[in-house]
């Protein structure tokens, strides 16, 4: 779908393009090759918002081939640029030095990234942050410099690197999923800017027509004449027809083409912003009935255990906690706790020791007990609250308990310089504490 998906779209615009439009096989061919590529945040962002799994791992592979499809795209936009250019170019040899030199380099820094990862010169989270996002600019712009496809090795240097343990990952995925959305917010105001709303009129009725013909024959039929032969179900086939949205990348191809300063007979830019703005009101807007329609949708499914939206591989939460002297648990074995269920006490630390305990195992006093739980997922955005402190609060150097406010039952923890107190109705609050409260929850 990525590669011959792509060629076979291109191809069928292209023709309709020149006989409907009646423009010329090289003009025609440069609106295919720019319209051809779908856009994987379009589509997810739908997705996600409205919570579809889809069966049949059709999520995943409309992401993997939305994902991939950039650099066919882009080859055939720059083959269509300088055939209309008049530049003497051959195309085997460019897309031979483009998936090449593309490849190689991508998965070439993607490896020699992963190792600095693993090491220890990067030692903090920040570092990994701004060390990843420097791999990603190397990655497009070193083997762009040698004539290579930059986005065929961003993606396969995501690939290796993504598919990989890495520290702090989900934080990471997290940071490259707002930086995507802010680059498509920056894309579509370039759009706007360089957009004439004045001369879009003159190119309405031509997007309609191709955006129909692409929607309605083009991508169905390219679909499944790749699908079927994999025996993928019809219901399926129908939606990764309809799921085939264009969005930022046909954007970006477009601005290329206009840099060129072709001589063609419609202006590409107000074009595909039609054609752009079309699929994405209708397509995106009847994508989720049209997965319900079809039964596509998986209700035991998680959207976001998909290709681009990671997930922690456990949901499990790790706590500490020290057996102080005086503890009603000191000479207890675990079985006498009465632990929940849901809660296990995963390895006890004893005098530089690992201990792997079970229900016979005695707890004693200065005992670190290392606790394994389900991770809290709040679904409602509680959030907590931070309160500091100062001489004329009514909290001020008064226990916990004696405090009259409603937000004395509210205290998690109290953070006293670089100390964090747990606190008990005795606990004394004093001058500069903060106060971490937790969400104060409306009453019915």
């Amino acid at each position: 779908m990525s590669s011959l998906g792509v060629a076979g779209t291109a191809g069928a615009v292209a023709v309709f393009a020149h006989f409907a439009l009646s423009l010329s096989w090289l003009e025609s061919f440069l609106i295919g090759a720019v319209i051809s590529s779908t856009d994987a945040a379009s589509v997810f962002n739908i997705l996600r918002s409205q919570k579809l799994a889809l069966k049949y791992h059709t999520d995943s592979l409309l992401e993997v081939e939305s994902g991939s499809n950039d650099p066919m795209s882009y080859m055939l936009t720059m083959a269509a640029i300088a055939l209309l250019s008049g530049a003497a170019f051959s195309f085997p040899l460019l897309l031979a030095k483009q998936l090449l030199i593309g490849a190689s380099f991508g998965l070439a820094i993607g490896w020699l990234a992963l190792k600095l990862l693993h090491s220890r010169l990067l030692p903090s989270q920040q570092s990994h942050t701004v060390f990843l996002f420097s791999i990603m600019v190397l990655a497009y712009a070193i083997p762009a410099e040698f004539d290579g496809n930059g986005y065929l090795s961003v993606y396969l240097c995501g690939i290796y690197i993504g598919n990989s343990k890495l520290p702090q990952k989900k934080y990471l995925v997290h940071f490259f999923d707002v930086l995507t959305n802010v680059a498509q917010v920056m894309i579509f105001f370039l759009l706007g800017l360089l957009v004439t709303p004045v001369e879009l009129p003159s190119v309405i009725v031509p997007a309609l027509v191709l955006t129909t013909f692409l929607t309605l024959v083009a991508r169905p039929l390219v679909s499944a004449a790749i699908l079927a032969p994999f025996g993928a179900k019809r219901e399926q086939i129908a939606l990764v027809s309809w799921a085939g949205l264009r969005g930022a990348a046909s954007i970006v191809f477009a601005i290329g083409a206009v840099l060129a300063e072709l001589d063609i007979t419609y202006n590409l830019y107000n074009l595909v912003f039609c054609m752009v703005l079309l699929s994405i009101s209708i397509q995106g807007t009847l994508l989720p009935f049209a997965a319900k329609k079809l039964s596509m949708i998986d209700p035991t499914a998680d959207i976001r255990t998909t290709f681009n939206d990671y997930q922690d591989d456990s949901d499990i939460s790790f706590v500490r906690l020290r057996l102080k002297e005086g503890s009603s648990w000191c000479g207890k074995s675990l079985a006498e706790l009465q632990l929940p269920k849901d809660l296990l006490v995963a390895m006890i630390m004893r005098n530089g020791e690992v201990l792997v305990p079970d229900g016979s195992t005695v707890l004693k006093e200065n005992d670190l007990l290392v606790f394994a739980a389900h991770s809290f997922e709040d679904e409602e955005h509680h959030a907590l609250e931070e309160v500091v402190v100062d001489r004329a609060s009514e909290a001020a150097n008064r226990p916990l308990a004696a405090i009259p406010s409603s937000s004395a039952r509210r205290v998690l923890l109290i953070k006293r310089g670089i100390d964090t107190i747990i606190p008990s109705g005795s606990t004394v609050i004093k001058d500069g504490d903060i106060l971490v409260l937790a969400p104060e929850l409306e009453r019915e």
